[in-house]
């Protein structure tokens, strides 16, 4: 997938879920991973001529693993001309070694929003951007419904009224398969993720699962995507 297409995904995204206000600030979760990549250059591409005027900034939130280096990642956005931060947490240290979690994502993922919103407020954002696609969006109520009972994902569009702040997921109507291919085609380098607990969760199960079901079932994510947005994705 190209850069334009991409783009056009986006926009389709922002415009049917109403996710870009004139004179947002808005910050990108920059983890150096293949999606949040692919949403920088989207967004970025998108804000020259979007009718809308808003600003970006690319936010990293360093957990705190050793021989981790975020140079491309700044090297890319220094390129792109976008503002980059990198928040410095022990979150790791918490979380692995003094809490000693069986189960740390939960906990982690928690303190990292939690780091990336007290930066948001001090950069003057009112909206984060996760770059969430549409394979997650189905993984998501898989889990839901295989261990919680209930019909249950995220939004295109939510505002959290402890912060002040939205978060929006642009990517909500692109698939997995069409990210990777737009990272393939421009050869952005991309971090593999340094945790030890990546790979070996209920989430990777519920993606193999997904992917096992689409072998099975020619379209069945997109039937499971109508079923989704019927309900849960009006923000």
């Amino acid at each position: 997938m190209n850069l334009q297409r991409l783009m056009s995904q986006t926009r389709k995204a922002i415009d049917t879920y109403k996710l870009i206000e004139e004179n947002d600030k808005i910050a990108i979760g920059i983890s150096g991973g293949k999606d949040s990549l692919a949403l920088l250059y989207a967004l970025n591409g998108l804000k020259a001529f979007y009718p809308k005027k808003f600003s970006i900034y690319a936010v990293t939130v360093d957990l705190g693993f050793q021989n981790v280096d975020f140079d491309q990642i700044s090297k890319i956005c220094e390129s792109l001309d976008v503002p980059y931060v990198c928040i410095k947490t022990e979150i790791v240290d918490i979380v692995f070694h003094d809490r000693n979690e069986k189960n740390p994502c939960s906990l982690c993922s928690k303190m990292r929003k939690g780091a990336l919103n007290d930066k948001m407020k001090e950069l003057g954002c009112n909206k984060i951007a996760y770059a969430h696609h549409k394979d997650d969006l189905i993984i998501t109520m898989l889990l839901s419904m295989l261990y919680e009972g209930r019909f249950h994902t995220f939004s295109a569009k939510t505002y959290l009224d402890d912060t002040g702040l939205t978060v929006i997921r642009p990517l909500i109507l692109t698939y997995e398969a069409d990210i990777i291919g737009f990272i393939n085609k421009y050869k952005i380098p991309v971090m593999k993720s340094p945790c030890p607990a990546d790979g070996h969760t209920k989430r990777e199960y519920a993606k193999t699962l997904l992917k096992q079901l689409s072998r099975e079932n020619p379209g069945v994510k997109e039937r499971m995507f109508s079923a989704i947005s019927k309900d849960l994705l009006k923000g």
